[in-house]
């Protein structure tokens, strides 16, 4: 049995998350392992009446938008691994990760981190933070992509 049969490889499709795709692409390939891409789509909360704004109004755009970059990424990512697939999910992110790997029995994550310190990490949270935490299965997280970097 190889070590990973299925890899899972949230996005955001920043750059960090760029990186964490092509990490995946190697090990997917020499494992023969399966790789699912998965973005999360999460409605941000507002200050205001929730009951006078429409979900639908804000989630139907988000998601054809999702739904469009997704594709773009799986085509560029079955040139290397054609049996790639992709899903998305609207949730808290982190959580939804969680569950993801669940849902399709993943055996890795592999997962883009933003590296944000100090207030940006206190108001934002740390997704990659929390996925490592939470996750039943072994979490690789790659900081790349940013100006700072050379490469992933």
């Amino acid at each position: 049995m190889p070590p990973f049969e299925h890899i899972l490889v949230p996005t955001d499709f920043s750059p960090s998350a760029r990186c964490a795709v092509e990490k995946a692409l190697l090990p997917a390939k020499h494992f023969g392992a399966s790789l699912t891409l998965l973005h999360v789509i999460e409605l941000p909360v507002y200050a205001y009446d929730v009951e006078q704004a429409n979900p639908a109004d804000v989630l139907t755009p988000l998601c054809e938008a999702a739904e469009r970059a997704l594709a773009g990424l799986l085509a560029e990512v079955r040139a290397q691994v054609p049996g790639a697939s992709s899903l998305l999910r609207v949730g808290r992110t982190a959580d939804e990760i969680v569950d993801t790997v669940r849902a399709v029995g993943a055996d890795l994550v592999i997962l883009g981190a933003h590296g944000r310190t100090g207030m940006m990490h206190l108001s934002l949270g740390s997704v990659a933070e929390r996925v490592v935490r939470l996750s039943p299965v072994p979490v690789l997280t790659v900081r790349g992509g940013g100006p700072a970097a050379r490469s992933c």
